[in-house]
């Protein structure tokens, strides 16, 4: 008789708003500071996710995502691991540039490079199915290190999209409405038959928590 593996649940969320986040600037490998806003907005998710019973926190290795982690943990109070193949996607040679300076100089190649879905990169970056394959393989691993645990994910919103719209088979297309809200948790589970989607936008993370 063959044993079922104890499903492991994860939940995902982006971390909270950095300067370069207010600024419109493309932040990819390179950091940003936490405004006081995404602090505050932090310590608001940790209270929130506190009603939740959590075994330990596994995020990027970025500072943004890092700090995040930090401020949650405060109303949680569990184990905390990085992993480097939970950042965001490599944008290359647009990073740290504003998003509507790559509109306004470079709207070609931001097009060709919207137009390719899942190949989508930025000159000299990383392209979306690698982003897909890091991310999908840290999870996998961390369900067999962790089995059966309820692990919340604190990283990237390309990382979320692109785990989220690989196992709803989105195409990535031009136009393609988004199914993620912002600030909100979502579920993902791995058992015997792999990483599966459990629920999208399962918690809206700015709602007040009931005293």
């Amino acid at each position: 008789m063959v044993l079922e593996a104890a499903t492991t649940r994860f939940g995902l969320i982006r971390h909270a708003e950095t300067y370069w986040n207010r600024e419109g600037r493309i932040q990819g490998h390179r950091d940003s500071s936490l405004t006081d806003s995404g602090k505050k907005d932090a310590d608001g998710w940790g209270r929130r996710l506190s009603r939740i019973a959590w075994d330990r926190i596994f995020g990027s290795d970025l500072g943004r995502a890092v700090h995040t982690a930090a401020i949650i943990n405060h109303h949680l109070q569990v184990p905390f691991e990085a992993d480097q193949r939970l950042r965001e996607q490599d944008w290359g040679e647009w990073t740290a540039k504003p998003a509507a300076k790559i509109i306004d100089e470079e709207l070609h190649k931001l097009d060709e490079a919207k137009r390719s879905g899942w190949l989508f990169c930025p000159p000299g970056g990383e392209d979306r199915i690698s982003v897909w394959q890091r991310s999908h393989n840290a999870l996998v691993d961390a369900a067999r290190k962790w089995p059966g645990n309820t692990i919340l994910v604190v990283t990237h919103e390309g990382v979320v999209r692109n785990l989220i719209y690989r196992l709803c088979n989105r195409l990535y297309a031009p136009g393609e409405s988004s199914l993620i809200e912002s600030r909100h948790l979502h579920w993902l589970d791995i058992h015997n038959s792999g990483l599966q989607l459990h629920q999208i936008n399962a918690l809206n993370l700015s709602q007040e928590t009931a005293q």
